[in-house]
């Protein structure tokens, strides 16, 4: 195993090569693929990336089988390419960033990139992966105000401006900024990426600078798309695995448009992993997506009609599926869970009602909330002890990791959190012990909820109790998603139950965008987000002086150059964060359930998020292979 640290960037990229010369490596071809295919040694790239499974103390694996597990709905199909995770770079389990479709990876001073792609590397198809493809992405994708209006994304922008893009050769390209970029290489390694490449042997049909336009216009009437831009837009479908027709990079690949019940993604030929002896990745020949009822899939896995589910499987299901183990031969794995909080309360500080705004936003309410709540009695009562009480934040695992984070106005301290709310002046009480607010009207809380989770329902339920003994009233509100987002946007919102924190195992090198208020979809701070995310056309700018520092602190790690630099404002944002109590968080830590039958190489112990982690991604699901 061999570690490259390109200090000179202030980021540490690790790439994992075999301990064995390639040249010394013979190719093996793989049983049951078509035998019209060309050899292995013409269907992977010259230098393929070679995994030492040994190195990493698992099993070479065997070719073969079929892998079935259950999704809730069709459009979950697009989980075989956050699972594959093939990325340009990704995370190894340390949370390093490797190479992985790319060669390598060159880093200066922060700001200049320059991107090798592996000689002789192939799409899904055949067709040359190479320079073309990453240049089609950025001058004819999102430099094309028809395909892109609003422009190139944020992690393409320093300062509001792009990078220069140049073609150094075939299989090498740069972006250049004026500026340190660090979003760009984590933006490239999240469980969706951006794809900043495309297919161009097969997109550019579809594209007026290229196409024939009597073609365009014929394949532009069969979707009924009014031209060739919403055409190509239909076809570049890299994430959501709709167009069977696209060519791909990742392990398996959808051929076949015959069902919205059952997918069925084969191995892609042409992929670019080989372990150690040889044999070209994935083992698996193919994986089954089987749509199903979500409140069924529990008792169908415990029936063993699942190889590998995670997948609409919650705490709660833990005990009857260790009961289904010995019946059905299979293995629930716990895996930890990474995100801040299992369940957050979140207090909308963009709320429009101006008595709440000026009560949420005020810094003794939320600590009181907050010690108002008995988190070691919900993590017993939800959860038998096993988890974390404590605040919504980032776990021990991270190495930014602080136990004042974790503890910080998370006792449970009744007393305390009474005479917080009398320093408010929330003295005057109705006659049913309810405090009253300034303006009269009593203190009755809306927590609304997506009505995903019955065990946010439960929490709210006991945290009921508990805010009586303060003076406060909580109403839970079940809701739908969709609902819970829109009352977000039009400021009716007061407060709702969330998971927490998405990443709870950052690392200083990750963008701190889940503590500032840069994304609209969040439902602690909607209007700030927008007003980010339009640059000042819609929304509300930042006035409270917290929330405006977050921003502060973001922008300053946008245009960072050094891991010292970045840590520093990774500790005083979560410190603000602990300080202000803006999450409640409950309980973190709590284990997934990873149901694991006749396959080998899945790992007992492992993570599951979804940034870092891509869930199955980071355990590398293409070294899994069928047992006998």
């Amino acid at each position: 195993m061999m570690f490259v640290n390109l200090t000179r960037t202030g980021l540490f990229l690790a790439a994992v090569l075999s301990a064995a010369p390639l040249a010394a490596l013979e190719l093996k071809e793989t049983p049951g693929l078509d035998p019209s295919l060309p050899p292995i040694a013409e269907r992977v790239p010259s230098e393929p990336l070679v995994v030492d499974l040994e190195a990493k103390g698992r099993t070479i694996g065997k070719h073969g089988g079929s892998l079935d597990t259950f999704i809730g709905r069709a459009k979950d199909v697009r989980l075989i390419n956050v699972w594959g995770y093939a990325r340009l770079v990704g995370y190894n389990k340390e949370l390093e960033l490797v190479p992985d479709i790319l060669q390598d990876v060159e880093v200066e001073d922060g700001r200049i990139f320059t991107l090798h792609t592996r000689e002789g590397h192939k799409w899904s198809d055949g067709d040359p992966f190479d320079a073309e493809d990453i240049r089609y992405y950025f001058e004819d994708v999102v430099s094309n105000d028809k395909l892109t209006p609003s422009g190139l994304p944020p992690f393409l922008l320093v300062n509001g401006k792009g990078p220069k893009f140049e073609v150094l050769d075939d299989t090498t390209v740069r972006f250049t900024w004026d500026e340190p970029n660090p979003l760009f290489l984590p933006e490239l390694a999240k469980s969706r990426p951006p794809f900043i490449y495309r297919p161009s042997h097969y997109l550019s049909k579809f594209h007026e600078k290229y196409g024939d336009p009597a073609f365009i216009e014929a394949e532009a009437a069969k979707v009924k798309a009014r031209s060739w831009a919403p055409l190509h837009a239909k076809k570049d479908d890299m994430y959501n695995a709709r167009n069977v027709e696209l060519p791909s990079l990742q392990p398996w690949v959808r051929q076949r448009d015959d069902s919205d019940l059952r997918f069925i993604l084969q191995r892609n030929p042409y992929y670019h992993r080989v372990d150690s002896t040889g044999q070209q990745l994935p083992y698996i020949d193919q994986i089954v997506m089987t749509v199903a009822d979500g409140k069924l899939i529990p008792a169908k896995a415990q029936a063993g009609e699942s190889n590998l589910q995670a997948r609409n499987l919650s705490f709660s299901d833990i005990t009857v599926l260790k009961k289904g183990e010995k019946l059905n031969d299979y293995v629930t794995a716990l895996w930890s869970n990474t995100k801040g909080s299992e369940i957050s309360i979140l207090p909308n500080l963009t709320v429009k009602d101006p008595g709440w705004r000026e009560l949420v936003r005020d810094t003794r309410f939320r600590r009181a909330l907050s010690l108002g709540i008995d988190r070691t009695l919900l993590n017993r009562v939800l959860f038998f002890g096993l988890g974390t009480a404590g605040n919504d934040t980032v776990l021990a695992s991270s190495p930014l990791h602080k136990a004042e984070y974790t503890s910080k106005w998370a006792d449970y301290d009744p007393e305390q959190a009474n005479a917080l709310l009398d320093e408010i002046g929330l003295t005057e009480r109705n006659g049913e012990g309810i405090r009253l607010m300034p303006d009269g009207r009593p203190l009755e809380i809306i927590v609304e909820t997506a009505g995903e989770a019955q065990v946010q329902e439960d929490a709210l339920e006991l945290v009921t109790e508990m805010w009586r003994e303060i003076g406060i009233k909580l109403y839970a509100k079940p809701s739908q998603r969709d609902n819970l987002r829109e009352r977000s946007i039009t400021g009716q919102l007061l407060m709702s139950v969330w998971w927490g924190l998405e990443n709870g195992i950052p690392t200083s090198e990750m963008p701190p965008d889940d503590l500032a208020p840069v994304h609209g979809d969040v439902l602690s701070w909607h209007a700030w987000g927008d007003y980010y995310e339009t640059g000042g056309e819609g929304g509300e700018k930042p006035d409270w002086p917290p929330a405006a520092r977050l921003m502060e602190l973001y922008e300053a790690w946008l245009v960072s150059k050094t891991p010292e630099e970045r840590t520093k404002i990774w500790e005083e944002m979560l410190q603000i964060h602990a300080d202000e109590t803006i999450r409640i968080g409950l309980v973190s830590g709590v284990r997934q359930p990873v149901v694991v039958n006749n396959v080998e190489n899945v790992p007992l112990e492992g993570i599951y998020g979804w940034d870092p982690g891509a869930q199955f991604g980071i355990h590398r699901m293409d070294e899994f292979f069928m047992s006998e």
